[in-house]
C-alpha cells in the first residue's frame, strides 16, 4: 500500500444515534438535520462525539447555558477580611 491510501480502520463507516443531552435540552432538536443530531455510537453524548460541526457547536451552547445556571444558583460567600 502506498502513502496516498489511508489505512483501513477497525470500523470504516460512522454510525450514530441521537444525542440524549441535546434531545433533552433543545426545544428545536427534532428540526435539526439527522447528521446534526447524531453522536458516535460508542460515546456518552459529549460535544466532541457529534458527527457534525453544527451539532458540536449547538451542544456546547447548551453545556455553557447549563453551567451558567449552576453557577448562578450557587450562593455567594462573603469575602474574608
Amino acid at each position: 500500500m502506498d502513502a496516498y491510501h489511508r489505512k483501513p480502520q477497525e470500523k470504516d463507516c460512522r454510525t450514530g444515534r441521537d444525542c440524549p443531552f441535546c434531545a433533552q435540552l433543545d426545544p428545536d432538536f427534532a428540526k435539526r438535520s439527522p447528521i446534526d443530531r447524531w453522536v458516535q455510537d460508542r460515546s456518552e453524548g459529549s460535544a466532541s462525539a457529534h458527527l457534525s460541526e453544527n451539532g458540536y457547536v449547538r451542544h456546547l451552547i447548551f453545556e455553557i447555558g447549563m453551567r451558567r445556571l449552576h453557577t448562578q444558583a450557587l450562593p455567594t460567600l462573603a469575602k474574608p477580611a
